[in-house]
């Protein structure tokens, strides 16, 4: 397998910082437990789809005394159209209680602390810990573990190993937005059926590994 070199990883990260200076997260959320929560609901989901539940679950619920206090049968009413709503709202409605006994109701801003949350892994922690609290952290979701050691910017064939390679390898600069980048990368260029190669404006860079 071939990876990008430090001056080709460099240009690659520049290119997208020039054309989109400031990526967002494609989840709408009002403040650290309502992202917890949209993250949550997005395992196996499309951001589209849990914006369209959250819409109206998070008039009603945007802290975790409402979202207790709405209970898990009222909770599904909001986020039935969702894939897995019955484990997920479980844990929604128990992460809720977690955070109010454990946290004072604050979201919290460690990982290992996060993932002592019920249905909060790692990769939902580092969104959390990356897209509200700007820390550098690297959520290897299913664009991530395919798009990056096909490009080159990293290597391995677990979450954790290639956000272990993304982590030493992309420049300190650039790790803020690194996961959104190549996320959205993945999402709408290099697609997993038809990669738009001709719009691609990494194309000259990448490795095409697996190709």
């Amino acid at each position: 397998m071939e990876l990008l070199s430090a001056k080709e990883l460099d240009e690659c990260f520049s290119r997208w910082e020039k054309q989109n200076p400031n990526p967002q997260s494609e989840l709408d959320y009002t403040n650290a437990f309502t992202l917890l929560v949209a993250v949550v609901l997005s395992a196996q989901a499309t951001d589209k789809g849990v914006n369209r539940a959250t819409k109206e679950l998070f008039k009603v619920a945007d802290s975790p005394e409402k979202m207790a206090s709405i209970g898990q049968e009222k909770l599904i009413s909001y986020i039935k159209t969702i894939g897995l709503y019955k484990n997920k709202s479980a844990n929604i409605i128990k992460l809720s209680q977690k955070l109010i006994s454990d946290f004072n109701s604050t979201v919290p801003q460690t990982r290992e602390e996060l993932m002592s949350l019920p249905g909060v892994g790692r990769k939902t922690a580092n969104v959390v810990l990356n897209a509200y609290f700007h820390k550098p952290t690297m959520p290897v979701d299913t664009h991530l573990l395919r798009v990056s050691p096909k490009i080159g910017l990293g290597e391995g064939k677990t979450p954790e190993q290639v956000e272990e390679s993304l982590l030493k390898r992309i420049p300190q600069k650039y790790l803020i937005n690194a996961h959104h980048w190549i996320l959205l990368h993945g999402r709408y260029i290099c697609t997993a059926r038809n990669p738009k190669c001709t719009e691609c404006i990494i194309s000259d860079l990448c490795k095409h590994n697996g190709e």
